[in-house]
């Protein structure tokens, strides 16, 4: 797992996303006292691997928020070597456990909820993060060109794991 992903901003930004959707906070007491730690969160921490904009057929199944069983076949909106964003039917929680199935590499891949996203026609929008490294899982080359190794990137000491 990403050092960067148990950062007390980190942990604050999730867990203020989480009180938002559900409700239970004052959205513009909230909004004030954490848009600032959430925008640095999300401006500072860099991507993990690069995002595809793709359309892949896959299969997912698991347990839906009642705890019933759910399989269904989903497709994609954006992929990355540590999970993606696909529409779903199933109605699912943050943290929810899911299978993806993709039959063009023949691999399943057991991932974890962490984001839920707007409810459109296709589904809701559902990102999952993968709870081992796949980067062979979308039959896609995530490695980034020889010219984007050459860049150095000066994180901040805050922001450095220990």
């Amino acid at each position: 797992m990403d050092n960067r992903a148990l950062d007390p901003p980190v942990l604050m930004a999730r867990f203020t996303l989480e009180l938002i959707r559900a409700g239970t906070v004052d959205l513009p007491i909230c909004f004030r006292q954490h848009v600032v730690i959430m925008s640095e969160v999300l401006l500072e921490t860099p991507r993990r691997s690069s995002r595809v904009f793709k359309r892949v057929l896959v299969s997912a199944e698991g347990k839906n928020t009642m705890g019933r069983k759910f399989r269904e076949s989903c497709q994609t909106i954006v992929i990355n070597a540590h999970g993606a964003l696909l529409y779903l039917k199933a109605e699912l929680a943050i943290g929810a456990m899911v299978v993806l199935s993709n039959p063009f590499t023949q691999e399943d891949q057991e991932c974890r909820v962490v984001f839920i996203g707007d409810d459109v026609e296709k589904g809701q929008r559902v990102g999952v993060e993968f709870l081992s490294p796949a980067p062979h899982f979308w039959g896609v080359d995530f490695t980034p060109p020889a010219d984007w190794l050459q860049h150095k990137y000066d994180v901040p000491s805050e922001h450095k794991s220990n």
